[in-house]
């Protein structure tokens, strides 16, 4: 199944120690990416280029920071995180360059990547609504100005305002309906909560497969994962309880977010760098991020994974992703103006 426009790691262990990879066949990744899966991107990249990859893996808010207290003799050479409000926040702290690659720019469409070229997206993670088939028709809610809707009241369970997900979800809002109108929504969505927010996206799914909500939120993937393997509480009589909608088909098109990647302004094997870059941009690596992770690639014209393909294609908001970070502390400040955990 192809896509055009249309479409459709917390700390493992111990941080890796990492010298100061100087050579021509290394680079040095810092990744928040916590996905085993994950590692066939990597071995299979050093076996096609023959450079070694060394890797830091940690939080990425404590990636930036410690890039930042590097300083001028950090070792990174590639940052690699997931929401395009994370990599914001490293290019506002001035941790990353341009990364001057024609073969990135044709590659990634425009949106999914900084005007600049300071960061890339090389996977879409789709913030899409999932309901109760038995509690709502699907006709009533098309969009995320519906989650408003007073006809949901009690039914409707998100994460906490403060998780990024959710900070960027409001900002592309704040983009597309102005202050006042993100916090009107976000008084809405408030008022309709069937409790205060909790857990994971795939706790919100659990929730709606238990009864206790009727209308949840959540990146594609963790669905895609469970209709793929077993997750806990996600069994098949639960997963065939939930229905899905990509909303804004009508309008600006579902929210998207990405996994992505920069070069550290200090690496000292930019050219390795850019090499690994152009590397998660092909296709077989595009494909992987499907097949291994159940995400939509970023690149048009990939297939998709028999996971990802069950959930059909959507046409994707082009807003560029710029402004989820460039809106975030916004966000934040719209949540709490209206009592949002």
């Amino acid at each position: 199944m192809k896509f055009g426009r249309l479409f459709g790691l917390a700390t493992v262990g111990a941080m890796l120690a990492v010298g100061q990879a100087h050579a021509s066949g290394e680079i040095n990744l810092y990744s928040s990416r916590h996905y085993d899966t994950d590692e066939r991107l990597y071995s299979n990249f050093e076996k096609k280029t023959g450079i070694k990859i060394n890797r830091i893996e940690g939080k990425a808010d404590a990636l930036i920071e410690r890039i930042k207290s590097e300083g001028a003799n950090s070792p990174a050479d590639v940052l690699l995180t997931v929401d395009a409000g994370r990599l914001w926040r490293a290019d506002q702290a001035g941790i990353l360059q341009t990364a001057q690659s024609d073969y990135l720019k044709n590659r990634v469409p425009e949106w999914l990547r900084h005007p600049d070229g300071k960061w890339y997206g090389f996977s879409q993670r789709i913030r899409i609504i999932f309901f109760d088939k038995d509690k709502v028709n699907p006709q009533d809610l098309t969009s995320y100005a519906d989650l408003a809707d007073p006809k949901f009241k009690g039914m409707v369970c998100t994460r906490s305002s403060g998780n990024i997900y959710m900070l960027s979800l409001m900002a592309s809002m704040i983009a597309h309906k102005g202050e006042d109108g993100a916090k009107k929504w976000a008084e809405g969505v408030w008022s309709n909560r069937a409790r205060d927010p909790q857990g994971g996206d795939t706790d919100q799914l659990r929730a709606i497969a238990s009864g206790e909500c009727a209308i949840g939120v959540s990146n594609t993937y963790y669905f895609a994962r469970a209709l793929r393997k077993d997750v806990s509480g996600l069994d098949k009589a639960a997963m065939s309880r939930i229905g899905w909608v990509f909303p804004n088909q009508a309008t600006t098109g579902a929210h998207a977010n990405i996994s992505g990647a920069g070069i550290v302004k200090t690496a000292p094997n930019k050219e390795n760098a850019i090499k690994f870059m152009e590397y998660l941009a092909s296709d077989e690596a595009q494909r992987y991020f499907s097949a291994g992770n159940d995400e939509y690639p970023a690149v048009m014209g990939v297939g998709l994974s028999e996971s990802v393909a069950k959930l059909g294609i959507f046409r994707s908001d082009t807003l560029n992703l710029s402004a989820l970070g460039e809106n975030q502390a916004q966000a934040q400040r719209t949540y709490d103006s209206v009592g949002y955990k």
